[in-house]
């Protein structure tokens, strides 16, 4: 009989160096907890059976959403951590069956970019060993220093590791490392596998690779660095990859009647949805007008019966200094660039949510940094982001979500009045764009930030 595999996520911390009020595990990152992030990679993964959840005492009954059959079928149970790592852990194997051959594999639940290859690893070298820890090179120099600050060693570097999560152990190999530690009054150990070198020195640790991307988020920095990883997972998405099937989908789009706003009208319908235009030069509708978006979504909503995605592509860009810019030119640029999305987003919502729909919107490579003769509408595009990211916590228990495509140089109109015509080899087509687009609003995907490249398109196409 195979042995059954049951995955621990350690979920204990009170995230005091992250310093954001919260526990780390429950950090809003892409519009989802880390733990939630975390939770779904595993219970994806074939070679897990069971999926235990330690955490925090004191924030467990935040946790009480994830007991969700249908969503999270391989969740057995939540149960509240110990004052420390290890208590956690004595926990968890308190609630594991008594069968000594039995899998576990303890992670930590803030490591949400474990992927499916460690997992693997990690369950098949159990097959060989019984006890297993993930790891990847140190790209530092590793130095030990004594009492005074004075260096006393320089480890050669090639033998050492950085040690991360899964560790992985037969549950009876586990059980008596720490049965052995409980008798030691000056046992610390501040990871499993460092209870099992110590007690049971004779039981070799077999050491599967790791990734640079399997970070720990613990520091301040990390958050920044995890919601950057997560948009660089989401850039992905390709231009020809394959569109998604959008047949009995309602579709509004604002902003298409030209440009990158036409070429998702004419995909989407390419892929089976029923697709709604509206914009100044067809329709008459002002995005800026609160009372016109309202009526072209409810319309639409009255004709179909259900609205699953409202894309908002409308958007001006006006060249020129700041001080030479008339005030009227930029109210219309904030208006049209930033208080539309902020406008349609609103009036959606409440259809989307019956759905479980998507907004996309649209901000500009040069969100990151502002640009001289272009600072509002970059100022508006960076506004933009942030809608994103908040909204997509804000509407996460309501099952809708919110993404924005961040298109480099793209040929279209708008950017041809702006910056006159340049070499189309350095500019991407509307079509590519909206390829990418679509494929964003079949994803499950949630306040992200997904990127389109010239290099991307171009080295596809070589």
């Amino acid at each position: 009989m195979t042995a059954r595999t049951v995955a621990v996520l350690l979920a204990g911390g009170i995230g005091v160096r992250v310093g954001l009020g919260v526990p780390k595990q429950l950090i809003k990152i892409a519009g989802k907890a880390i733990v939630e992030h975390t939770l779904e990679v595993v219970n994806a993964s074939p070679v897990i059976d069971e999926i235990i959840i330690v955490m925090n005492a004191g924030a467990i009954q935040q946790l009480e959403s994830f007991k969700d059959a249908e969503r999270f079928p391989k969740l057995s149970r939540i149960i509240p951590g110990g004052e420390t790592r290890n208590d956690s852990t004595r926990a968890a194997l308190a609630v594991i069956d008594d069968d000594p051959d039995t899998k576990v594999l303890f992670h930590d639940a803030v490591r949400p970019f474990v992927n499916e290859r460690i997992l693997e690893d990690c369950v098949e070298a159990l097959e060989h060993y019984d006890a297993v820890d993930t790891a990847i090179p140190s790209a530092d120099t590793i130095i030990q220093i004594d009492s005074s600050s004075h260096i006393t060693g320089i480890p050669n570097r090639s033998t050492l590791r950085r040690g991360q999560t899964p560790q992985a152990f037969r549950a009876g190999t586990i059980r008596r490392a720490y049965e052995l530690a409980a008798g030691d009054p000056s046992f610390h150990a501040t990871d499993d596998c460092g209870v099992v070198f110590t007690y049971l020195p004779e039981v070799p640790i077999f050491v599967v690779d790791g990734t640079a991307e399997n970070m720990k988020v613990t520091e301040p920095i990390d958050v920044h660095i995890a919601d950057k990883i997560f948009q660089l997972q989401s850039s992905s998405l390709t231009a020809d990859g394959e569109l998604p099937d959008m047949s009995g989908q309602v579709v509004i789009v604002f902003g298409g009647s030209y440009g990158i706003g036409q070429s998702i009208v004419q995909l989407a319908a390419r892929a089976g949805a029923e697709v709604h235009e509206f914009s100044r030069s067809t329709t008459g509708t002002d995005v800026r007008s609160r009372g016109q978006v309202k009526k072209a979504i409810r319309a639409v909503h009255e004709k179909a019966g259900r609205i699953d995605a409202v894309v908002v592509t409308a958007g001006v860009l006006q060249m020129g200094p700041l001080t030479k810019t008339k005030v009227k030119q930029i109210e219309a640029g904030i208006e049209t660039n930033f208080l539309a999305p902020v406008i349609v987003a609103r009036a959606a919502h409440k259809y989307l949510k019956r759905t479980g729909g998507q907004v996309l919107l649209f901000t500009s490579s040069s969100h990151t940094r502002g640009r001289a003769n272009y600072g509002v509408y970059s100022a508006s595009k960076a506004a933009v982001v942030n809608l994103t990211q908040s909204l997509a916590e804000e509407w996460s228990e309501d099952g809708v979500s919110i993404n924005c495509i961040s298109p480099q140089r793209t040929h279209t109109p708008m950017r041809t009045n702006a910056f006159g015509e340049e070499p189309l080899e350095t500019l991407l087509a509307p079509e590519n764009v909206a390829a990418v687009s679509l494929q964003v609003l079949g994803s499950d995907l949630t306040g992200q930030v997904i990127s389109v490249r010239v290099e991307d398109i171009r080295d596809k196409t070589r």
